[in-house]
C-alpha cells in the first residue's frame, strides 16, 4: 500500500498455496476495505499453467478462502504463455507462466474501470522455463486478454 500511497484499487493474485492471495487481500482489507481483491485461477482443471491451481478440482489449501475474492477471475494456458512471451521481448521481463497469468487477469480488470491503480502480483521467474514451447513465435492474429 506505501508504494501506491495508498492509492492500490484493485489487488491481483494468482492462487497456488493461495499464501499471498490470503495474506495480502487480509491485510488491505482491514488496512483498505475498499480495494477490490481479485483471486486468479486457471480456466480448467487441464492447464499448463506450473504453481497455480483450479481450485474445484484440486486439493484446496486449508488458508485458502474463496469469500475473501471480491471477483474470481479464470485465465487460459495459451493466453498467460504469450503474455510471458511479451513480458520478456517488449519489458525485458523475465517472468514465468503464472505472473503471465497475473497479467492476464490485470488486463481483464483494466478493461472493465475507468481509472484505478491496479497491484498485481509477479510470483515467478522465467528461468526455468527457458526450453519451454511458449518461447516460439505465437500464432498469426494471435489475440490475447483482449489487448493485441
Amino acid at each position: 500500500m506505501a508504494q501506491t500511497d495508498g492509492a492500490i484499487t484493485h489487488f491481483v493474485a494468482g492462487l497456488g498455496t493461495s499464501g499471498t492471495f490470503m495474506g495480502t487481500g487480509r491485510y488491505l482489507r482491514e488496512h483498505k476495505p475498499t480495494v477490490t481483491l481479485v483471486s486468479v485461477q486457471p480456466e480448467t482443471a487441464l492447464h499448463g499453467l506450473e504453481g497455480m491451481k483450479h481450485m474445484e478440482s484440486a486439493l484446496v489449501p486449508a488458508i485458502y478462502d474463496a469469500t475473501l475474492a471480491d471477483i474470481d477471475l479464470r485465465v487460459g494456458t495459451e493466453d498467460s504463455y504469450i503474455l510471458t512471451r511479451r513480458l520478456a521481448t517488449e519489458e525485458g521481463l523475465l517472468v514465468g507462466i503464472s505472473s503471465g497469468a497475473a497479467l492476464s487477469a490485470s488486463l481483464k480488470v483494466a478493461s472493465t474501470i475507468e481509472d484505478g491503480v491496479i497491484v498485481m502480483i509477479f510470483s515467478d521467474g522465467g528461468e526455468k522455463y527457458l526450453s519451454e514451447r511458449f518461447w516460439e513465435d505465437p500464432p498469426e492474429g494471435s489475440f490475447v486478454s483482449g489487448v493485441n
